[in-house]
């Protein structure tokens, strides 16, 4: 097997360490001033490796939890870092004008993002974007801690690293339900993402582009990929008041299906769940296939509420962005 390491090397000297002794130096059998190709054979089901950076006689270790590549990998690469703190970091917040008002958006940078100017991202765009961070921008003081459970599934080598933008709305009922959300939608998908894409080092096709929200913020989450499916490849919705004020299930019945995933979840009994079941009776019935582009959960005794919906985060992060599915496709 061959394993990839694309770095901004220069001058450094790179050599890869695994599991298999973790003081035996394994040299490249390719090298470049921006990748190294190792070869390695091992008889387990899988290897965990670190790489290393030699840097004026010195050895530094990459930064974060060892690399875990499995026998049936196709060609694995991985982009390291070595100096960087193992944690991402959420930047300064950008303002983007529209009718006389500011949407505030801020992004989570996952770790690395700085030291490794190589690699590119996937991006999650995220509804009610002041309750994901900061408890002190959150709604009640309750924050969806996106940042933290970002970082502990990339410890987990659960998920791709990721950027996180959080958008504000402007006027929430106005910018997530019927008719407004049409003009919200279509700023986020002219405005937001192309500013986004020229700021920040990111994928841009639409499997590396999801919307994600809760309540009426699952409901444009939706709507933004279904309307937009060129742009938005899926959609996260948590508790979502489908039906309420929008024409989704109208649409999704009488139009073209769309070659999105979607992820569904609610709380029983009091929390969209009637709502949610029929939305996911609906996609299966247009031909989604639950498990594979459509995937529900339902939460015994979960509530409307930032607690709640950061508790389950996790699930949807690895639907979309978990290494497994990376692997089918990238």
């Amino acid at each position: 097997m061959n394993i990839t390491i694309r770095y901004p090397f220069g001058a450094d000297h790179v050599l890869l360490r695994t599991s298999m002794d973790w003081d035996r130096d394994v040299a490249p059998v390719e090298r470049g001033p921006e990748h190294a190709v190792f070869e390695v054979e091992f008889a387990e089901s899988f290897l965990m490796f670190k790489p290393c950076l030699v840097r004026a006689g010195r050895l530094s270790w990459s930064r974060g939890s060892n690399y875990v590549v499995s026998r049936h990998d196709p060609d694995p690469e991985a982009w390291p870092f070595f100096f960087a703190e193992p944690c991402g970091h959420v930047g300064e917040e950008l303002h983007f004008e529209r009718d006389g008002h500011s949407h505030a958006v801020r992004a989570y940078l996952p770790p690395g993002y700085d030291e490794n100017t190589l690699r590119h991202y996937p991006v999650l765009y995220m509804q009610d974007g002041r309750n994901l961070f900061f408890p002190h921008e959150a709604f009640g003081g309750r924050e969806w801690q996106v940042d933290e459970t970002m970082d502990r599934l990339d410890q987990m080598n659960a998920v791709r690293k990721v950027i996180v933008v959080g958008i504000a709305p402007i006027d929430r009922m106005k910018d997530y339900t019927r008719p407004g959300y049409a003009a919200y939608a279509q700023f986020v998908a002219d405005t937001i993402k192309p500013a986004i894409d020229r700021k920040y080092r990111t994928r841009t096709a639409p499997a590396d582009t999801v919307a994600m929200g809760s309540s009426l913020g699952g409901v444009v989450s939706l709507f933004l990929a279904w309307q937009h499916p060129h742009i938005f490849g899926g959609a996260a919705c948590l508790s979502s008041t489908f039906g309420f004020e929008d024409d989704l299930f109208e649409r999704i019945a009488s139009e073209t299906r769309r070659s999105i995933r979607i992820y569904l979840d609610s709380g029983w009994p009091r929390d969209n769940f009637d709502a949610t079941n029929a939305m996911r009776d609906l996609l299966v019935h247009r031909g989604y296939q639950l498990g594979v582009d459509v995937l529900q959960f339902s939460f015994p005794e979960g509530f409307h509420s930032e607690n709640s919906w950061a508790s389950r985060i996790h699930m949807p992060f690895q639907f979309f962005f978990g290494r497994a599915w990376a692997a089918t496709r990238s």
